[in-house]
């Protein structure tokens, strides 16, 4: 069976760099900080005070206030992501089958913030089990798939994906594969995470995951740095057109890159920390490439899963290393979560579209807030620090991992015919 060609036709996002795209990559290319302290609640008895959240984002000023109320806000921002992204490929809902066009979507942990809430109004309450009407649809981590399909009328292939932070990455790769498959022309591929909470932040803090740089937050995501203490949690979603090839040109639509490649593995180490060595980084890297047809060599940038994890760091810096061996120093590698912060379950699509769009522009965003080097991270690796590279970017690797094991990489590299 020979595979049909995938590409990237839309893009959209809803960041802590900026409420669109051109915003969120005008940000990581200049180095940009997206953290700062958190006003989503009051965290003063937090050890972590501060997150990565968007700015001046507003959702009654795109949506009715009763329907703004329907859904929890990592529903929201993946709805205004899509919107961005579908306005972006030129679909025409009039002319397209919107029988062959479906909806991935993921989120890490779903509507937390729904949950929290009300489980807190029913403890502090006299015992009647009073919960919303709305609470279950509002919460389950499928439902920004759902409506997103709903807003647009797309009828093909819908569900969610939930794989940690690896989640939107997994969203993309079915994404793909259902398209070469022939399942579908087209997706809305994707994943919203809204975590910054009562219950977000102090959950991650009594795991000790997070950054307690509470003095200067903008340096608190550090990856590859010997002083980094943790990551920094974001919020948002990045939504991304993926069409099938012959699809997109006969309707004129302009392509950011190709889908090359994907791959898949399990750590089977332990559920939150990576495999010390990096075995199953590695080998989802090695899978993506076969899948790609490509080697070692045909890849000009990695970017990283790169938390600024004393741990995950390490272990993702040596599969690298064993990856690429003598070419390490030629493959330039970097983190936007330096930037944006992790956005869990969205993070796989905020980085691969960051990939895509240094395939598209030639230039690599930097890993800022490197001041140290650590002795443990392999230095052999051409990492990119503090400011952009200007490069040609034919072929980029995006790496996604999460709790759980969970590791998936996707390929892209420029269209030719």
């Amino acid at each position: 069976m020979k595979l049909r060609r995938v590409v990237v036709t839309g893009l959209g996002a809803l960041t802590p760099l900026g409420n669109t795209v051109p915003d969120t990559w005008n940000g990581l290319v200049n180095g940009v900080s997206g953290a700062g302290p958190i006003t989503h609640f009051d965290p003063a008895k937090f050890k972590t005070r501060f997150a990565c959240e968007l700015k001046g984002f507003d959702p009654s000023n795109l949506f009715d206030r009763k329907e703004v109320r329907k859904f929890d806000p990592f529903t929201l921002y993946g709805m205004v992501s899509a919107d961005e992204a579908v306005k972006d490929s030129g679909l025409d809902l009039e002319k397209v089958d919107v029988d062959r066009i479906g909806v991935i979507w993921a989120s890490g942990i779903g509507g937390m913030n729904t949950i929290f809430d009300e489980l807190t109004a029913f403890a502090t309450g006299d015992g009647t089990p009073r919960f919303g009407p709305l609470m279950i649809p509002k919460m389950i981590a499928d439902i920004a798939a759902g409506q997103i399909s709903i807003r647009f009328g797309f009828r093909g292939p819908n569900f969610a994906t939930l794989s940690a932070c690896a989640s939107s990455a997994n969203a993309l790769i079915d994404s793909f594969n259902y398209i070469r498959l022939g399942m579908a022309d087209a997706f809305v591929t994707g994943g919203s995470e809204a975590t910054i909470s009562i219950a977000g932040i102090g959950g991650f803090n009594a795991m000790h995951a997070l950054s307690t740089r509470n003095d200067d937050p903008s340096t608190a995501s550090r990856p590859f740095d010997k002083d980094r203490d943790g990551f920094v949690v974001g919020e948002g979603g990045v939504a991304l057109i993926f069409e099938e090839l012959g699809h997109a040109l006969a309707r004129g639509a302009k392509i950011y890159a190709e889908v090359a490649g994907a791959g898949m593995s399990a750590d089977a180490h332990h559920i939150t920390a990576p495999h010390p060595e990096g075995l199953g980084a590695l080998n989802a890297m090695r899978s993506a490439l076969r899948d790609a047809n490509l080697t070692i060599a045909d890849i000009d940038h990695v970017n990283t899963h790169g938390t600024s994890t004393p741990l995950g760091d390490i272990a993702e810096t040596k599969a690298l290393a064993k990856l690429f061996g003598e070419y390490s120093s030629k493959v330039a590698v970097n983190s936007t979560k330096s930037m944006t912060g992790h956005l869990l379950g969205a993070a796989g699509a905020m980085e691969a579209m960051a990939s895509i769009l240094a395939v598209r522009n030639d230039i690599i965003p930097p890993t800022i807030n490197h001041f140290t080097d650590d002795p443990e991270i392999d230095e052999t690796l051409n990492y990119v620090f503090n400011k952009a590279l200007p490069k040609t970017v034919n072929t980029a690797l995006s790496n996604t991992f999460g709790f759980g094991g969970h590791n998936a990489t996707l390929i892209f590299k420029k269209y030719s015919d």
